[in-house]
């Protein structure tokens, strides 16, 4: 929970300092904002493969744990979809671009700034980092009434990483391996998601 407390920290440093011009012009400039997002996208498949597990889980795979990250898809998208309508201002495409993320706050955000703007991009990082907060404090009582399994899609992107700990304590240790497998296909879809809804 440190590390998302410490994300807002630094998204309500950013808009200070950068409210209070204290940042040079060059660093404003969307040609760093989209390198900066090549680098990440070329670090996000980095830790994808450079995962030592990637080998044993893909060995081990059962075709029925594709189902656990499309469960994760379309009850996120359904469930943004629901509540879309209670967001005015928002359209349909923005709001399920949004719960594309899959909790996956700083790849999304920086898709979606650069492809709709600053507002929907901080709108992507609240509510990815929610869901993931959502998933820290919640996996108990998500495990205990909706089954081993909704840790896992609640978590969503944030299975192979920093909600992994707490689903294995929730779920029991035999699940750490789809959680990492669920949690990494998410991570994979959110660009090609994200790109197509937008």
């Amino acid at each position: 929970m440190k590390s998302s407390l410490a994300i807002l920290g630094c998204l309500v440093a950013g808009i200070l300092v950068s409210a209070a011009h204290l940042l040079p012009a060059f660093l404003l400039r969307s040609e760093v904002a989209a390198g900066v997002l090549f680098a990440l996208l070329f670090l996000v498949g980095v830790g994808i493969g450079g995962k030592p597990e990637m080998r044993e889980l893909l060995r081990r795979l059962d075709p029925r744990m594709a189902l656990v990250p499309l469960v994760a898809v379309i009850g996120t998208l359904l469930g943004v979809g629901i509540i879309s309508i209670a967001l005015p201002g928002v359209r349909l495409r923005e709001a399920l671009a949004v719960g594309a993320g899959f909790g996956y706050y700083s790849l999304s955000s920086i898709l979606i700034t650069q492809i709709r703007g600053e507002t929907l991009g901080v709108l992507a990082l609240l509510a990815n980092v929610l869901r993931e907060l959502v998933t820290l404090v919640a996996s108990p009582l998500l495990a205990r009434y909706f089954g081993r399994l909704a840790p896992i899609v609640s978590g969503g992107a944030t299975a192979t990483d920093t909600t992994l700990p707490i689903i294995v304590q929730c779920a029991g240790a035999e699940y750490a391996v789809l959680a990492v497998f669920s949690g990494m296909v998410l991570s994979l879809l959110v660009p090609f998601l994200i790109t197509f809804l937008l």
